[in-house]
């Protein structure tokens, strides 16, 4: 049977050290990175799998840090407001719209 401890795993395949990986998570938080972005930069550029494979999630790292972190709803805000200004200038962009439409669907649904 196997257990879902990541401490108990071994991960002598990962040649990054869990502190090198605090430092690129903090790194990329500052530069206006979300969670789920650095994950995927972790993934695509440093071959970790999850952050979490390593000991700690990457929000936890990012509280332990003493970083403030965003709350879901603010991200979709800045992604809306983000959005309208590029439709501004995009007025026939139909894919950008439909995220647009999706964005408010998401934000409406975290206000329910």
């Amino acid at each position: 049977m196997q257990s879902n401890n990541t401490e108990t795993k071994n991960t002598d395949w990962i040649k990054t050290k869990p502190m090198e990986v605090e430092k690129l998570v903090i790194e990329l938080y500052k530069q206006n990175e979300t969670p789920s972005k650095i994950g995927m930069i972790l993934r695509d550029k440093y071959g970790i799998p999850k952050a979490k494979v390593l000991g700690k999630k990457i929000t936890k790292i990012i509280k332990n840090a003493n970083l403030p972190l965003k709350s879901e709803k603010e991200q979709i805000l800045a992604k809306i407001e983000n959005m309208k200004r590029h439709l501004e200038k995009n007025k026939k962009d139909k894919n950008s719209k439909r995220y647009l439409t999706k964005l408010l669907w998401m934000l409406e649904k975290l206000n329910k």
